[in-house]
């Protein structure tokens, strides 16, 4: 598999990528779908996104042109149709995808009903992707409803991973819901140091004990929380893309991926918002290898990491 990887990187070939077995760690289910896929189904075509300030003027972007082709119970689940879609088409072997605690009003507010829905459209859609299921939520959640859902949706034995997004600086006040999750043997993750500090990336991963940030790009200007992070095993689930065109960082090139890489960190590539974004894991690497981030050697090395 490496050999065939190399040689998809230096003939710049996506469709013999694509053949190649990835994984996408951090993907967002109603959000990370094919944008043909959508398209196609809606007869509408969906524009070029821009480089957005922030994400309140990428959620308003979302807002206007893709949520209104995308509405109640069959929207969402063509949204959940179009995320496995893209996980098939693009090789990707491991898919943890996240599910946000809300979502189930869509089926009469049953869990059960949802997860149902979940699970048949990955039967029908792409069987051969190992999924792992992931419950997310927000931080302006408040936290009692947070909680009294959470201990809801643990008892299915369903969800595998839990996320956290929303305030970066609020994620650390969420303890005692990590800690359930930790109970129950699920993977802790959450978003932050995307746009927060690298000292708020150390925090949140000591005080919650995480396995895996989202993001987490903002380690890089911290040496001691870089030293940190690498000498606790903590991974950072890094999408590039995402990263630039909410302008966290300038281009490819200047990513700071490749500084946490040098620094003795796991770090991992994904697809975050495929449906905003619209580049895909291959071509992820395409775009950090073409840049001259990285080595041949060392993209595989990265998704190797993955696994």
């Amino acid at each position: 598999m490496k050999d065939q990887f190399i040689a998809a990187l230096q003939q710049n070939s996506l469709a013999e990528m694509r053949k190649v077995l990835k994984a996408d760690l951090h993907n967002h289910i109603t959000r990370g779908g094919n944008k043909r896929y959508i398209e196609d189904w809606c007869g509408v075509k969906i524009p070029e996104c821009p480089k957005f300030a922030d994400l309140h003027d990428m959620n308003q972007w979302n807002a206007m042109h893709i949520k209104p082709l995308l509405m109640g119970r069959l929207g969402y689940e063509k949204r959940i149709e179009a995320a496995f879609a893209q996980a098939k088409l693009d090789g990707i072997h491991l898919l943890h995808m996240s599910v946000t605690i809300g979502e189930e009003a869509l089926f009469d507010n049953s869990p059960e009903k949802w997860i149902q829905a979940i699970q048949d459209i990955h039967r029908r859609v792409a069987p051969e992707v190992t999924f792992v299921p992931e419950i997310a939520f927000l931080t302006h959640t408040p936290m009692h409803e947070t909680s009294e859902k959470m201990d809801q949706f643990l008892e299915l034995n369903y969800f595998k991973s839990m996320d956290i997004f929303g305030d970066e600086f609020a994620v650390p006040a969420f303890k005692k819901i990590f800690r359930k999750a930790k109970d129950k043997g699920l993977i802790l993750k959450a978003h932050v140091g995307e746009f927060g500090t690298a000292q708020l990336v150390r925090q949140a991963a000591e005080e919650l004990e995480l396995d895996q940030i989202q993001h987490g790009i903002a380690a890089a200007r911290s040496p001691q929380v870089m030293r940190w992070l690498s000498d606790h095993h903590i991974q950072l689930n890094i999408c590039p893309t995402s990263n630039i065109l909410l302008s966290r960082v300038e281009n490819y090139q200047t990513h700071p991926i490749k500084i946490l890489y040098d620094h003795g960190i796991r770090v991992t590539i994904n697809s975050d918002d495929m449906l905003i974004f619209d580049q895909s894991v291959s071509e992820e690497f395409f775009n950090l290898y073409q840049a001259e981030l990285f080595s041949a050697e060392e993209l595989n090395e990265i998704r190797e990491n993955a696994f």
